[in-house]
């Protein structure tokens, strides 16, 4: 090997006992603390999040270090990928809608000052499981959230009596024209707690931009990695990723890498 690469045997003898680098030591405690974060992140983290992990534990390691170690180290954060869609927007033409009041005015430093909502499906083995939920878009923190079977107002109803009942009222609440929200029972509640009602145009995802968000990252961070046999245990993993990891653990880019409950307590105090 000596011969082939042009290098004597003593200095390839040398180089082997040698000690390592100061930067090698460096990057190998390094190491443990990268994986330590990403595996507390449920392997959920890319070189951005991780890099502001290791920040807040007192690190200086730059995004583009902690980048190549991840490489050598075989992490990553979670691709995109497309998904199949199932349509949970029924409008009913029978029912008025609202303006889009919000018209996409997605920055705000406020907390329950603009809600937005939406709903999703959940696949499982025993069919379909629906989430209908409410991102307060001063914090991004999930302040309502409820799962059924079916479509039907009840779902989002619940949603918006869960933030209601732990929260101050919004001042705006945004969603799309989906029937559950144009519904006289949806409205009517959202009438008796002072809220304004705003909605998406036609047809319109980004007009919703954050709630679109929220799902996106809810399926690639847990629906896209599970494979539930029940509707029980779908309802425990959403739970989990929900209260658990995504409003109190998760760093948001949006907040500068803070999580949701941190960001409201630092907007709380100031």
């Amino acid at each position: 090997m000596c011969e082939a690469l042009e290098v004597s045997r003593s200095g390839y003898y040398a180089w082997l006992r040698r000690s390592p680098s100061k930067r090698m030591q460096e990057d190998a405690r390094l190491k443990v603390s990268i994986q330590a974060a990403h595996q507390r992140a449920r392997g959920t983290y890319g070189s951005p999040r991780v890099t502001q992990q290791l920040k807040s534990e007192g690190g200086t390691a730059g995004r583009h270090r902690v980048a190549r170690l991840m490489r050598e180290e075989g992490l990553q954060g979670l691709p995109r990928r497309r998904a199949f869609r199932v349509t949970t927007t029924r409008t009913d033409p029978s029912l008025a809608v609202a303006p889009n009041t919000l018209d996409r005015a997605f920055s705000t430093a406020q907390l329950d000052e603009v809600w937005v909502a939406d709903l999703t499906y959940l696949g499982t083995q025993e069919g379909w499981l629906y989430l209908a939920a409410i991102l307060d878009l001063g914090s991004r923190r999930v302040v309502g959230w409820s799962l059924g079977g079916d479509l039907g107002t009840k779902l989002p109803l619940k949603a918006l009596q869960m933030a209601l009942g732990h929260r101050d009222a919004a001042k705006l609440h945004h969603s799309d024209r989906g029937c559950q929200y144009a519904s006289a029972a949806y409205r009517s509640e959202l009438a008796k707690h002072g809220i304004e009602c705003s909605m998406s145009r036609r047809g319109n995802c980004w007009d919703n931009a954050p709630m679109e968000s929220f799902f996106s990252t809810l399926k690639r961070e847990l629906v896209h990695r599970s494979q539930w046999q029940t509707h029980a245990q779908a309802r425990q993993d959403v739970f989990d990723y929900i209260e658990v990891f995504y409003n109190r653990q998760r760093r948001h880019s949006a907040l500068n890498y803070q999580t949701p409950s941190n960001f409201e307590e630092q907007l709380r105090a100031a």
